[in-house]
């Protein structure tokens, strides 16, 4: 079994990532929005980008730098698949998440103006912002030396394997099946 953990920016392919492993590779999916929104609805706040930075900051802070991770990382033992964690936004989660066996830190980037664009076709209910907005978010999200806040930059450089996604779903598929097949050799 591998758990795959996939951090990066706002719309560069990381949910891209997921669907081709979930699709062609058979993994089970454990998503950090998905468990951020459950979250927020039971806390009934609007659900935005605003109020997952709140609640995960404050998960954080109240549990560890790594609690909600490791919640999805349990739940994918448990399922004894192999599975892949989406959103992965602090190195505290990292670090956590490398003393565990079998475990794989992807990154995903891309262009600002590409990710902004893509948002907008995807339109889930955090991306109905403009292009001022979204750079703001970004920055926001990008450093901090609080363990339990977003630090995708320190992230990013964290990871196993990094992956520019300035072309096609095709090209970026190819570009994780050869990682995939890097990770099985080992």
């Amino acid at each position: 079994m591998i758990i795959i953990g996939i951090t990066g920016t706002l719309g560069a392919g990381k949910g891209t990532i997921v669907d081709y492993l979930v699709n062609s590779k058979g993994f089970a999916h454990y998503s950090v929005r998905k468990f951020l929104l459950e979250e927020i609805k039971k806390r009934g706040l609007p659900e935005n980008r605003d109020s997952m930075v709140i609640v995960a900051n404050d998960l954080r802070a109240k549990n560890s730098p790594s609690y909600i991770t490791d919640e999805l990382y349990r739940r994918a033992v448990k399922s004894g698949k192999n599975a892949v964690i989406e959103s992965i936004r602090t190195p505290g989660e990292i670090v956590s998440l490398r003393k565990k066996s079998n475990f794989f830190l992807f990154a995903v980037d891309a262009d600002p103006k590409i990710r902004y664009e893509r948002i907008k076709k995807r339109n889930s209910e955090t991306d109905h912002i403009d292009f001022l907005t979204f750079i703001q978010n970004e920055k926001r999200e990008m450093s901090s030396d609080d363990p339990n806040k977003q630090n995708l930059k320190k992230c990013i450089e964290m990871a196993d394997f990094v992956i520019y996604n300035n072309n096609s779903i095709r090209k970026l598929n190819e570009q994780v099946e050869s990682i995939l097949m890097k990770i099985l050799k080992s």
